[in-house]
């Protein structure tokens, strides 16, 4: 377990062991990991990685989950080659290295990613979903980009974007309720903000007994009271992506 005084604790639970079913590609000056089913399809999801970067197993393996359910999955490497953060970093550091990766300034990235997708893979309709610091990223997205159909927000950092609320796209936010990183008065307070602006569908969502990273962290065979958690969170995200893509 992680120790709960860390900035981002979204080290709690063991990484996978997971190799990917994907392969890497290069989409112009970014590095990607993609995944495509043996269906042909138009349907496309963008997976924003957390701190941890693009090449974090846990990560692959829901792109490779998304893959399993129809979905061309992408996980494009938005730190653009700068180190993604390491467990065995000095936490005192987080916040200056936290400086230099902004979850909201990953727009030409993200129009690159979509240029891709539709010439490359035949995508018309684009979702996204991002974990942490991916998490805040969709929320960026689904108050921007015109282009993409619906997002899902897994325990994204809101204080990022803490005082926008009017949505683009349908937008689904799950949260843990005993996440140390994003405490419920904010999710309260961001519940209340959509209920006041937004005009799209939303649905924002609180999974009893979970901490931080609970969806794409945990191992259920080692946390076996949260599996049901877990396997709910996922079903969800895909729930959720199936019917607004």
């Amino acid at each position: 377990m992680a120790n709960e005084w860390r900035p981002c604790p979204c080290g709690i639970g063991d990484r996978f062991d997971y190799e990917g079913c994907g392969q890497e590609v290069q989409v112009e000056h970014i590095k990607a990991y993609v995944c495509k089913p043996p269906a042909s399809t138009d349907r496309a999801v963008v997976v924003i990685h957390d701190i941890f970067g693009w090449q974090l197993p846990n990560t692959r393996y829901m792109a490779d989950m998304l893959t399993a359910h129809g979905y061309i999955a992408i996980c494009p490497d938005f730190f653009v080659g700068q180190e993604a953060w390491k467990p065995s970093n000095d936490w005192a550091t987080f916040d200056d290295w936290l400086k230099t990766r902004n979850a909201g300034k990953i727009d030409k990235e993200v129009d690159v990613i979509l240029k891709y997708l539709r010439e490359q893979c035949g995508a018309k309709k684009i979702g996204v979903i991002g974990f942490c610091w991916g998490g805040a990223a969709v929320q960026h997205l689904m108050l921007k980009n015109p282009h993409l159909k619906t997002g899902v927000s897994l325990y994204g950092v809101i204080r990022f974007f803490d005082n926008r609320s009017s949505l683009l796209h349908p937008t689904f936010f799950i949260f843990a309720e005993k996440d140390e990183y994003i405490p419920l008065e904010q999710v309260t307070l961001l519940e209340q903000k959509l209920k006041q602006n937004c005009k799209v569908d939303y649905e924002v969502k609180i999974y009893p007994g979970q901490t931080h990273g609970f969806v794409h962290r945990r191992r259920e065979d080692i946390n076996p009271q949260d599996k049901p958690f877990i396997e709910e969170g996922r079903k969800d995200m895909i729930n959720w992506l199936n019917k607004y893509l």
